[in-house]
Protein backbone atom coordinates (compact mmCIF):
# COMPACT_ATOMS: atom_id res chain seq x y z
CA UNK A 1 0.00 0.00 0.00
CA UNK A 2 1.41 3.37 -1.07
CA UNK A 3 -0.01 6.64 0.19
CA UNK A 4 -0.02 10.13 -1.34
CA UNK A 5 2.54 11.15 1.29
CA UNK A 6 5.08 8.73 -0.28
CA UNK A 7 4.70 10.01 -3.86
CA UNK A 8 7.68 12.03 -5.08
CA UNK A 9 7.69 15.55 -6.50
CA UNK A 10 6.82 15.57 -10.22
CA UNK A 11 5.08 12.18 -10.11
CA UNK A 12 1.49 11.43 -11.09
CA UNK A 13 -0.59 8.82 -9.28
CA UNK A 14 -4.17 7.54 -9.23
CA UNK A 15 -6.34 7.29 -6.11
CA UNK A 16 -7.23 3.71 -5.22
CA UNK A 17 -8.97 4.15 -1.86
CA UNK A 18 -9.69 6.75 0.82
CA UNK A 19 -9.18 5.72 4.42
CA UNK A 20 -10.52 7.62 7.40
CA UNK A 21 -13.86 8.25 8.99
CA UNK A 22 -16.76 10.66 8.81
CA UNK A 23 -16.04 14.37 8.49
CA UNK A 24 -12.36 13.96 7.59
CA UNK A 25 -13.09 11.58 4.72
CA UNK A 26 -15.96 13.80 3.53
CA UNK A 27 -13.69 16.90 3.55
CA UNK A 28 -11.09 15.12 1.40
CA UNK A 29 -13.80 14.02 -1.05
CA UNK A 30 -15.27 17.55 -1.16
CA UNK A 31 -11.85 18.82 -2.30
CA UNK A 32 -12.16 16.59 -5.38
CA UNK A 33 -10.00 13.70 -4.22
CA UNK A 34 -12.11 10.65 -5.04
CA UNK A 35 -11.42 7.09 -6.18
CA UNK A 36 -9.93 6.94 -9.68
CA UNK A 37 -8.84 10.59 -9.95
CA UNK A 38 -5.27 11.41 -11.04
CA UNK A 39 -3.11 13.54 -8.76
CA UNK A 40 0.12 15.31 -9.78
CA UNK A 41 2.46 16.22 -6.92
CA UNK A 42 3.83 19.75 -7.58
CA UNK A 43 5.70 20.62 -4.39
CA UNK A 44 6.35 19.45 -0.86
CA UNK A 45 7.13 21.97 1.88
CA UNK A 46 10.61 21.73 3.46
CA UNK A 47 9.34 19.88 6.53
CA UNK A 48 6.97 17.74 4.46
CA UNK A 49 3.78 19.53 5.42
CA UNK A 50 1.73 20.54 3.40
CA UNK A 51 1.92 18.84 0.01
CA UNK A 52 0.86 20.88 -3.03
CA UNK A 53 -0.90 18.86 -5.74
CA UNK A 54 -2.87 19.35 -8.95
CA UNK A 55 -6.19 17.53 -8.95
CA UNK A 56 -9.04 17.96 -11.44
CA UNK A 57 -7.34 21.00 -12.99
CA UNK A 58 -6.74 23.05 -9.84
CA UNK A 59 -4.04 23.40 -7.19
CA UNK A 60 -4.65 22.01 -3.75
CA UNK A 61 -2.59 21.88 -0.55
CA UNK A 62 -3.08 18.77 1.55
CA UNK A 63 -1.83 18.21 5.09
CA UNK A 64 0.56 15.32 5.63
CA UNK A 65 -1.92 13.58 7.94
CA UNK A 66 -4.63 13.78 5.26
CA UNK A 67 -2.20 12.57 2.57
CA UNK A 68 -1.56 9.43 4.65
CA UNK A 69 -5.28 8.56 4.32
CA UNK A 70 -5.15 8.56 0.50
CA UNK A 71 -4.04 5.21 -0.95
CA UNK A 72 -2.60 5.54 -4.48
CA UNK A 73 -1.02 3.46 -7.24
Amino acid sequence: MKTLKEVGIGETCRVVKLHGEGATKRRIMDMGVTKGVEIFVRKVAPLGDPIEVNVRGYELSIRKTDAEMIEVE
